[in-house]
């Protein structure tokens, strides 16, 4: 059965690189260019979430270390783990204080994506 892995992430080439980078390790990849999908996250069921932190089609009061906290300090989507994906220097205290998982930085090695799935998907 193969891990099933969210994407929010509203650059297209960035989105569709991770898609094909983790589908051709076999995840399941649901990808979404904004968090509009998070409304139906407890149908999708992901074993992890990519959320990229500066989102510019969501609500203009919400990021990613927002939304991140939300899903974290909700009893239903508490168990899903989370990793903030950002170019900003200060991404781990942004994870942090989002009570995210993990955190990638932009621009990244496909390796280093590789390497913070697995940690996330065992």
């Amino acid at each position: 059965m193969s891990r099933k892995i969210l994407v929010i992430e509203d650059d297209k080439d960035i989105r569709d690189t991770i898609t094909y980078a983790l589908q051709g390790e076999g995840y399941e990849v649901v990808a979404s260019e904004n968090a509009k999908i998070l409304k139906t996250i407890n149908d999708i069921n992901p074993d992890l979430l990519l959320l990229d932190n500066w989102l510019t089609d969501w609500k203009s009061d919400a990021n990613g270390q927002q939304l991140s906290k939300e899903l974290k300090t909700n009893p239903k989507t508490s168990h899903i783990p989370i990793v903030i994906v950002s170019a900003v220097s200060n991404i781990k205290e942004i994870a942090e204080a989002g009570l995210a998982d993990g955190y990638l930085k932009k621009p990244f090695e496909l390796d280093d994506l590789h390497a913070i799935v697995k940690k996330f998907t065992k």
